[in-house]
């Protein structure tokens, strides 16, 4: 698609994760090494937030409307790839996506709806490998680091031994950050379609949600606080497995089963003791019930910038292997999970899509697609280490 006109469209750029993203270009890519525009509905913000984040006067301005079609269709074909920030996606998502499909443009988000994300496969993925279009959802804490962290541990377990470890533990080891008003939207769009359709549910169960014709061996539930003699600690239910563990799997379905049709994974936060775990399981759940409330933050807001600079994460993998070898793979990010390393990520993961990701349309997994160049990209630009041991 060498005649588009922009490299990235960032679509949401008056939003909170948005701008950061916008700030992000700005300031990384002001050489003009990325052609890149902003889009959302209201031209007069989108010209404040040019101003705002000091872009040059002469960045792009588009707009554009989730409720017009016509609008999307426009826009999407005037870049290689489309970087969506505009959720609630079952609620704003859709008909954008359906344009990228039928334009063969590519496409990135922050989605962790897997209803949505399997209503879309189902719906779109034979026309995506048709027209050659790349959707790669869920590009930020939620699922890159968690996604990259198994396919690097995974990778050096063929390496060492020959074969995949037939089961890998995903570990948050340390984790400071907030989340905003956006996760939060999700979350309550995500609980109100539930409500209205019960097999919406039975699908977030599921860890095979996103491998249409696939169900590997049982896998770890996550739900119950043990102590895990592979980390040496105490651990107890992390509130984004839901989300990860399917897209993880996917990896695995797309890439031809490279962990093996029976692998196994399952993710939970580390916690100091026993005394901890009752603590760190209620909150678990306490936080999926602020983020399904009324009293969670309101959709636009987040955590201030010094916050964002404050946080930071570090995940641990443990790849228990065939003949009892473990090799561990560390994932660590500079910034809060949620929004300071997230929008460098989707920005780098977006960037990556269109230069250097193979041009095989379809409905991807960031680790399915391009795991080595967007790994490089992370560790060059975006605050990201990964280490094997």
């Amino acid at each position: 698609m060498a005649d588009r006109e922009f490299d990235i469209i960032v679509y949401g750029a008056t939003g909170y994760t948005g701008k950061l993203v916008a700030e992000y270009l700005s300031r990384h890519y002001a050489d003009g090494s990325v052609r890149w525009a902003l889009a959302g509905r209201s031209l007069s913000k989108l010209e404040s937030v040019r101003a705002e984040i000091g872009a040059p006067a002469e960045t792009a301005l588009i707009t554009a409307n989730a409720d017009d079609p016509a609008s999307l269709t426009a826009m999407v074909k005037r870049a290689e790839v489309v970087l969506s920030t505009v959720g609630p996606y079952q609620l704003h998502g859709s008909d954008l996506v359906a344009a990228c499909v039928a334009t063969g443009t590519g496409y990135v988000d922050l989605c962790g709806e897997p209803n949505w994300m399997r209503a879309m496969i189902d719906r779109h993925e034979a026309a995506a490998k048709a027209s050659g279009a790349r959707i790669v959802f869920s590009c930020g804490f939620d699922s890159i680091p968690f996604d990259l962290g198994v396919w690097a541990v995974q990778r050096a377990a063929r390496e060492r031994t020959g074969a995949p470890a037939p089961q890998v533990r995903g570990r948050v080891k340390a984790m400071k950050g907030t989340f905003s008003g956006g996760t939060a939207a999700s979350m309550k769009a995500t609980m109100a379609a539930g409500a209205k359709d019960p097999a919406i549910f039975r699908l977030m169960t599921d860890p095979f949600a996103l491998t249409p014709g696939h169900k590997g061996a049982d896998q770890p539930k996550g739900l119950v606080p043990y102590h895990d003699d592979s980390v040496g600690a105490w651990v107890a239910p992390f509130v984004m497995a839901i989300i990860n563990t399917k897209n993880v799997h996917r990896t695995n379905f797309l890439s031809g089963m490279p962990y093996g049709a029976d692998f196994r994974y399952d993710e939970m936060m580390m916690v100091p003791g026993l005394g901890e775990v009752g603590k760190a399981a209620a909150e678990a759940v306490a936080k999926m019930n602020r983020m399904g409330g009324e009293d969670g933050p309101k959709q636009g807001e987040g955590p201030s910038r010094e916050e964002r600079e404050a946080g930071y994460y570090e995940l641990l993998f443990v790849a228990l292997c065939e003949h009892g070898e473990t090799i561990t793979a560390t994932v660590k990010g500079d910034r809060d999970p949620g929004y300071g390393s997230t929008s460098k990520m989707i920005t780098e993961a977006a960037i990556c899509l269109a230069r250097e990701a193979p041009k095989t349309g379809g409905i991807w997994t960031a680790g399915a697609l391009m795991p080595e160049a967007l790994k490089h990209r992370l560790e060059a630009n975006a605050g990201l280490s990964f280490t094997v041991a």
